[in-house]
């Protein structure tokens, strides 16, 4: 049986409504495709506050999350399955700064198609490119 993997994923919108896209470094598994920024939501830890330590602790910045869920998909891969639970928020406390990836970069919503997202981010990355 593959590895089951519950993941956090943040959807940061700034004031010129972009998104914050974050690009795999070659350290990382998938490296050199984008993804939403997050990550493992940890045994006894809800999937909002899973994802406000794993931003603090990959962006160097604090958010706040709006307390819903924007897409919940399931995607697998040759060798896990991941569970990946799109949320909204903002930032409340300092500039996303990356500490495990290559490069971050703000996208228009009709931009984000021009990017080689990971298989498990397309379904909220084609939800956002579709909510006006």
């Amino acid at each position: 049986m593959k590895k089951q993997l519950k993941v956090v994923a943040d959807i940061i919108e700034n004031e010129q409504n972009e998104i914050l896209c974050a690009l795999r470094s070659t350290e990382m598994a998938m490296p050199n495709m984008w993804e939403l920024p997050g990550g493992k939501v940890e045994a006894n830890e809800d999937i909002f506050s899973a994802l406000e330590r794993e931003i603090d602790e990959e962006l160097n910045c604090k958010i706040e999350t709006f307390k819903e869920v924007f897409n919940d998909n399931t995607h697998e891969y040759d060798t896990f399955v991941i569970n990946l639970i799109s949320i909204k928020c903002r930032v409340v406390e300092g500039i996303p700064t990356p500490s495990e990836h290559s490069k971050l970069i703000w996208l228009k919503r009709e931009n984000l198609d021009s990017l080689k997202w990971a298989p498990a981010d397309i379904p909220a990355v084609k939800q956002l490119i579709e909510e006006k």
